[in-house]
């Protein structure tokens, strides 16, 4: 499970360390692809599997379907660390994010997310003004 938030950077080779308490969990088999919202997605290779599972259901001829497949999956990349902990992240990906330099790792209990720090601010400061709104839409869902 992953939780928490973290603070690193990009390297001049854009390589970024990833933060010890995730390291355990992203071994060989994990992957990172364009997430939603602005950020990337990391999954662990067990996560990942279960996803293109449920992906690989979907049916062919919902374009929907299709379009959100298309999206998980072209910018798909096993996820490589180096023995201090850092990976590599292709440029695609980081023009994606429109990441910069400074990012923020953020534990999204089965994923890792990756956004650029700006970024993932305006994103959480949205998230607080809309408080009452989420949990009053969640309590529908009983939680």
């Amino acid at each position: 499970m992953f939780i928490g938030t973290y603070y690193h950077s990009l390297d001049e080779k854009n390589r970024v360390s990833i933060p010890i308490s995730f390291r355990t969990e992203l071994t060989p088999g994990s992957v990172v692809t364009k997430g939603l919202d602005g950020c990337l997605f990391i999954f662990t290779g067990e996560s990942w599997n279960k996803l293109v599972t449920k992906l690989e259901a979907l049916p062919l001829t919902s374009k929907p379907a299709r379009d959100f497949l298309r999206l998980l999956t072209y910018n798909a990349t096993p996820l490589d660390t180096d023995k201090l902990g850092r990976t590599l992240l292709p440029e695609n990906l980081i023009s994606l994010a429109g990441i910069k330099k400074d990012v923020v790792f953020a534990g999204a209990l089965t994923r890792v997310e990756i956004w650029d720090k700006a970024t993932y601010h305006a994103y959480v400061d949205g998230l607080s003004s809309a408080e009452n709104e989420l949990s009053a839409s969640l309590s529908e869902l009983g939680i």
